[in-house]
């Protein structure tokens, strides 16, 4: 008997000369010192590393999982980083990458720890490790911080994201708490003291309770009844199809058409003689090429070009070379010929084509600068180009602009008055509006359900994952605005929709499951 346990044992060396190895660069026997269960697990200066161990880990969990989230947003991010540093560049991928690496890094210490801990030996974390412990913790919390300060909007998308990943988290946290269960199993049987042993049971139990009834207070609009689920929201494609041809072009809109697009989106800006234009930033560097035409005029406000001087300018070579989104894909040869001869789109020219595909129309109208002669008229101009230039029927025109409603409603009564932020349904109906126009991170199936009784429909903008367009349409949603038209048109139904029996199935297996597998390592 002795020899068999003796041959175990050495069994194991070559296992955790590999785990002591990567841990404490301790490959030798000699250097390794094993403890008793039960006993504590390192010296007291090491005890101080494996809590800063853990918490690395939970923050670069929470940045990581933020961050991938948001890969909605992406966009946003990476323009708001060119209008400060003056070039794009996809640092929002680059980010993500650098989360995934050093959670990575982390797992895999934390994983070496535990094992080491299940094998009864004293942990040592390697200086160099401790360096990176620290450097994955100090990015995780700066950059939860920086991105909390100008970001802040994204922890409503967290949140968002948890009424469709509650349910898989869940599951996630009950299978590291089964994994967990053997390491402390073995720790706290052999324990010497019972209150040792309620010292480390104790808390295992509680946060295993917790997790347990966790579902309790679980809501997710895509959990429900079979037949309860509402149509597909109709997909506005925001300024045309961004992600196959430049934004706000004749390609982008036609893209948009292509692919089955219910809707237009757009920016309109006037020029100095009195053009309506579409243009979403607010100067021509992004987007055209003014950077080589005149370069000095690279910081002038758009509205103070005249047409002659805009309509001259390229509005598609950027797109080919600053690629705006990761996802984008690869172009066809005739689609970057047709990318690389696009120019500035005229209101009139764009709402022609809207009204030759029966396409809605929402837009963004913005007001000139000082001294600009449109400045005073502008809501004028553009109503002027609208009904008399482009021949747009009144009802395909989803009018957004607040200032001088009453008046457009006066002169366009067939526009569909469209409100850009949540109100009382009274007020509401006392505009006329008949469709909010909202950013994604205010969705509510609540409120969205007691708009609709009144007869008022909802727009959510921008959204482009699919999991998010999924809770849009468990939520009712009537419509999104969208980057990514060609993607979402491909959705059958909402991912991850299950009804309520379903879920409760996996819930109650979930937690049967862990409940015999955790009393079976207890028990041996």
């Amino acid at each position: 008997v002795v020899r068999r346990r003796l041959l175990q044992r050495y069994e194991h060396q070559p296992f955790i000369s590999c785990l002591a190895g990567f841990y404490s660069c301790r490959w030798k026997r000699y250097q390794r010192r094993r403890i008793e269960p039960g006993k504590c697990c390192c010296k007291t200066r090491e005890g101080v590393f494996f809590p800063l161990l853990v918490g690395a880990f939970c923050f670069s969990l929470v940045f990581l999982y933020m961050w991938g989230e948001a890969k909605n947003d992406y966009n946003n991010f990476d323009w708001y980083n060119y209008g400060n540093l003056g070039f794009w560049f996809l640092w929002s991928l680059v980010l993500l990458i650098v989360a995934a690496i050093l959670f990575t890094y982390i797992t895999l210490l934390l994983v070496l720890a535990m094992c080491l801990l299940a094998e009864g030996q004293q942990l040592y974390l390697h200086w160099s490790h401790k360096i990176g412990t620290f450097l994955v913790l100090g990015f995780s919390v700066t950059a939860l911080c920086i991105l909390s300060v100008l970001w802040g909007d994204q922890w409503k998308t967290v949140r968002l994201s948890f009424q469709i990943t509650a349910p898989y988290l869940h599951l996630g946290a009950i299978i590291i708490m089964v994994l967990l269960s053997w390491p402390l199993a073995l720790h706290a049987i052999r324990a010497d003291k019972k209150v040792v042993q309620v010292v480390i049971v104790g808390p295992y139990l509680a946060i295993l309770l917790f997790l347990f009834l966790i579902p309790l207070g679980t809501y997710s609009p895509c959990i429900r009844e079979v037949g309860t689920l509402g149509p597909k929201p109709a997909l506005i494609g925001h300024r045309g199809a961004p992600m196959l041809a430049p934004e706000n072009t004749e390609m982008s809109f036609q893209k948009t058409i292509e692919h089955g697009g219910d809707g237009l989106e757009t920016d309109v800006t006037i020029s100095y003689d009195g053009i309506p234009f579409l243009m979403h930033d607010s100067t021509l560097s992004r987007t055209t090429n003014i950077r080589e035409v005149n370069p000095n005029d690279t910081a002038q406000n758009a509205a103070l070009f005249s047409w002659d001087t805009l309509k001259e300018l390229n509005a598609g070579t950027w797109f080919l070379k600053d690629k705006p989104f990761s996802c984008m894909g690869s172009l066809s040869r005739a689609d970057k010929n047709q990318a690389m001869n696009q120019s500035i789109y005229k209101l009139s020219n764009f709402l022609r084509l809207a009204d030759s595909q029966n396409k809605l129309v929402i837009f963004d109208l913005y007001r000139p600068p000082e001294k600009h002669p449109y400045r005073d008229s502008w809501i004028n101009r553009t109503l002027e180009v609208i009904l008399n230039e482009s021949g747009i029927r009144p009802h395909l025109v989803l009018w957004l602009e607040d200032d001088m409603r009453s008046f457009v409603q006066s002169v366009a009564p067939g526009f569909q008055q469209t409100m850009g932020s949540k109100a009382p349904v009274e007020d509401l109906l006392m505009d006329n509006i008949v469709k909010l126009n909202l950013a994604y991170s205010e969705m509510s199936s609540e409120d969205i359900r007691k708009y609709a009784e009144a007869n008022i429909t909802t727009n959510f903008y921008v959204i482009n994952e699919p999991w998010l367009f999924s809770l849009a349409w468990c939520s009712g949603a009537h419509s999104v605005t969208t980057d990514a038209v060609h993607t979402l048109k491909n959705l059958s139904q909402p991912l991850f929709l299950m009804t309520p029996q379903q879920y409760n199935i996996m819930w109650i297996l979930t937690d049967l499951a862990s409940v015999l597998l955790i009393s079976l390592i207890f028990a041996l």
